[in-house]
Parts: structure tokens; C-alpha cells; sequence
């Protein structure tokens, strides 16, 4: 059990750096600090979960500990529905509702699109 718990820590900080550098390279593509970088990893982490768990259900692959380092621990760490909230809370403090409905929205629609494109590119 430790093992598992090890690896999943190690999955979730390797995933929460990834998902870091990937909103400061959006950040600086888009020249200002924006959501952006968390619904592109949002999206991106969907998809990848998509493929895996798509692989997973169609191959034999991977031992279940990889399996979990790369599910609950990668993509746990890497997408991040607590800073996604977060920042559609401080959307709504500053009156930006129309944003919010926007980010909301897509970010379940794309995300629900991209982990069914994910388990058929894994086919």
C-alpha cells in the first residue's frame, strides 16, 4: 500500500509541475496572466486520461501501479478542478459573468469531448 501511495504522490507532483510550466507558457503565448493555462491543461489532461483509460480498457498494458501513477497521479495532479473553481469564484467576485458562464461551460464540454476522442484514438 505505501508503494501505491508513493507513486501516486509522485505521479500528482510530476503532474502538478507539468501543468505549472504549461500555464506559464500559455500565460506568456497569450502576453498576461489568464485561465487559460488551466483550461488548456484541463483539456489536454481529459484527453490524456481518455487514451490511457481507453488503452486500459482495450490492452492488457501497464501493471495496476503504473496504471495509478499515471491516472490518479499524473492526470490528478496535472488537471485541477480546485484552481479551475478558484478562479471562476474570482471571475464572479469581479463581475465577470459572462466568462465564467463561457469558461464553465467549455471547460466541462471540451473536457467530456476530449476523454471520449481520448478512448476512441486509443482504439
Amino acid at each position: 500500500m505505501l508503494k501505491v501511495l508513493a507513486l501516486i504522490g509522485l505521479g500528482s507532483a510530476i503532474g502538478g509541475v507539468a501543468r505549472y510550466a504549461l500555464s506559464r507558457l500559455v500565460a506568456a503565448v497569450a502576453g498576461s496572466p489568464t485561465f487559460w493555462g488551466t483550461f488548456v491543461a484541463n483539456v489536454l489532461g481529459c484527453f490524456l486520461i481518455g487514451v490511457l483509460y481507453g488503452l486500459f480498457d482495450r490492452y492488457n498494458v501497464l501493471t495496476e501501479h503504473w496504471r495509478l501513477f499515471l491516472t490518479v497521479g499524473f492526470c490528478g495532479g496535472f488537471t485541477t478542478f480546485s484552481t479551475f473553481v478558484h478562479e471562476n469564484y474570482s471571475a464572479i467576485s469581479e463581475g465577470r459573468f459572462l466568462a465564467v458562464a463561457l469558461y464553465a461551460s467549455l471547460s466541462f464540454l471540451v473536457g467530456l469531448l476530449m476523454v471520449h476522442v481520448g478512448h476512441i484514438a486509443a482504439r
